[in-house]
């Protein structure tokens, strides 16, 4: 679904040590370092309902997963050497099933951010099921707060 995502771009949640997104079936968290970093100075602990990243012996994110994933089927990468990015794959891959936070304790989105990123879900799932119709510059109107989506 990244091509997806590169069309029609992300709807993050902003954090202390960069951002969180979410697709249908993945979380992406993204570490801006602000200094070079390597694989060595990386320790990245994904479990099904844990997630720890320390780098430079910096612990930087250390809490419960909101939701469980696989960690098998997860994995972290190092890109312009000063970007850690980590893809969590969710357990859960439905479009009604949406993050609300990064940890159980932690890294929550706004309600606004919150609906963007459900449209987002949504909007996914539908490319999901007509793989043959763009929806990259398709909306979303309405609040899923309160009584759910329109598509247009």
């Amino acid at each position: 679904m990244a091509h997806f995502d590169e069309k029609s771009g992300i709807v993050a949640c902003k954090t202390e040590w960069g951002k969180w997104w979410q697709t249908l079936e993945e979380v992406y968290v993204e570490v801006n370092t602000g200094k070079p970093i390597t694989a060595k100075l990386v320790k990245c602990d994904i479990k099904p309902r844990l997630l720890k990243v320390v780098v430079s012996g910096e612990v930087l994110i250390n809490g419960g997963l909101s939701e469980a994933v696989h960690p098998d089927d997860s994995t972290w990468t190092i890109e312009d050497r000063q970007v850690l990015r980590v893809c969590l794959s969710k357990s859960l891959t439905t479009a009604d099933h949406c993050w609300k936070s990064l940890l159980t304790d932690a890294y929550v989105t706004d309600p606004h951010t919150f609906d963007e990123m459900q449209k987002k879900l949504t909007l996914q799932r539908f490319q999901f099921e007509n793989p043959g119709f763009d929806f990259s510059g398709a909306t979303m109107t309405g609040n899923y707060q309160g009584g759910g989506p329109q598509f247009s």
